[in-house]
């Protein structure tokens, strides 16, 4: 078969940006950023616009340059031995391209919001791909690494509006710096032996799927409810976020508890879903209930 017959189609190289660049899981990200930047009050469309792309972009770089670091290793894993660079699809320097267009073209946008947004799509880029991703190979302390740029995307949501740091964008990146720990120790359970045969041990505790990992994801699902109703406790958000919090709180930390008692894959993959269910609900409950706290105060003036 010639060169011309193996050249990928239209369909193909689209499907292979897709995967590279994760699209699903950027669009999810810039959720966060889209509740962080309705939470604090911001409703400019044009700033919306450049929030949503500005953040897809830089999100779809950190995804594509990980994919580029990790080609050798991706090879390895059946999760991951058909992403487009192993397969052929795309050569290393077209992932390159990609991802340099994308992080210029995603910081310029954020940066024309303001200068805090650029800054924060960066440090976000820089801590994925240059510290979190290498660091998966040396130690488990790379979750908590990269906890720290997967915080960033609804924080960031709110200093496009508020353009200065404080103790509300504070309060949701704490939330979902939180919620990274159990929802990422979740996918790693799932996915041991996958990681384990790519080189990469995430589990909290180095005998592996134990009750020692199992009681540390129990600890940060239990942590997560108080802190989730931190906004309640400040007057931001009214008594609708506090009871939803406590409520999926709860459910996501029996799911946890399950998890430690049983040890089980099944139980692992239940909060891994749940954890991806818990967060939106969470974050749009503070949007919608601040909404309503504004529209009382204002009524009571």
């Amino acid at each position: 078969m010639s060169s011309v017959d193996n050249k990928p189609t239209i369909g193909q190289k689209i499907k292979a940006y897709i995967v590279f660049t994760k699209f699903r899981l950027s669009a999810l990200v810039i959720i966060s950023a889209l509740s962080g930047y309705l939470f604090v009050g911001g409703s400019d469309g044009e700033t919306l616009v450049y929030l949503l792309v500005g953040g897809l972009l830089v999100t779809a770089a950190s995804n594509g340059s990980n994919q580029i670091w990790e080609r050798d290793l991706d090879k390895l894993m059946k999760r991951t031995e058909k992403r487009p660079i192993p397969q052929g699809i795309m050569t290393v320097t077209e992932g390159v391209i990609v991802v340099i267009f994308c992080i210029l073209s995603g910081t310029y946008l954020l940066y024309l919001i303001n200068l805090y947004s650029a800054l924060l799509g960066i440090l976000a880029f820089v801590l994925y791909v240059f510290v979190y991703t290498p660091m998966k190979r040396i130690s488990p302390w790379a979750v908590f690494v990269g906890a720290f740029p997967g915080a960033i995307p609804p924080m960031l949501g709110a200093i496009a509006y508020t353009g200065e740091f404080g103790i509300l964008p504070g309060i949701l990146f704490f939330v979902q710096f939180t919620w990274q720990f159990p929802h990422f120790w979740a996918i790693a359970w799932v996915s041991f032996d996958d990681y384990k045969a790519g080189g990469f041990f995430l589990l909290p505790s180095k005998s592996g799927k134990s009750k020692a990992s199992a009681f540390q994801i129990v600890v940060y699902s239990l942590a997560l409810i108080p802190f989730s109703v931190l906004p309640w406790l400040l007057g931001v958000t009214g008594l609708t976020s506090f009871i939803i919090a406590i409520l999926i709180g709860l459910g996501f930390f029996i799911l946890s508890y399950k998890l430690y008692l049983s040890l089980n894959v099944k139980d692992a993959r239940k909060l891994m879903f749940a954890s991806f269910i818990y967060l939106p609900i969470i974050q749009f409950a503070y949007v919608f209930d601040s909404v309503d706290e504004m529209i009382i105060k204002l009524l009571a003036l």
